[in-house]
């Protein structure tokens, strides 16, 4: 049970990141293609942003 409770916040911590690569590759992709970075590249990286810093302040809040 305790390798399960250590498991979750890598993966809290590793899916935002992936995310936030993902649309960074996805808006150099269509900047250099289509000269424009769209809406779902931003949509991505700040979502990603978003979700790490909720999962961080909750980590930093359990803490004691």
């Amino acid at each position: 049970m305790n390798k399960e409770s250590h498991q979750k916040p890598s993966a809290q911590r590793t899916l935002p990141i992936i995310l936030m690569a993902l649309g960074l590759l996805l808006m150099i992709f269509m900047i250099t293609v289509e000269d424009e970075p769209g809406g779902i590249p931003l949509l991505m990286i700040l979502s990603g942003i978003v979700w790490f810093s909720i999962t961080r302040f909750k980590s930093k809040t359990k803490k004691p």
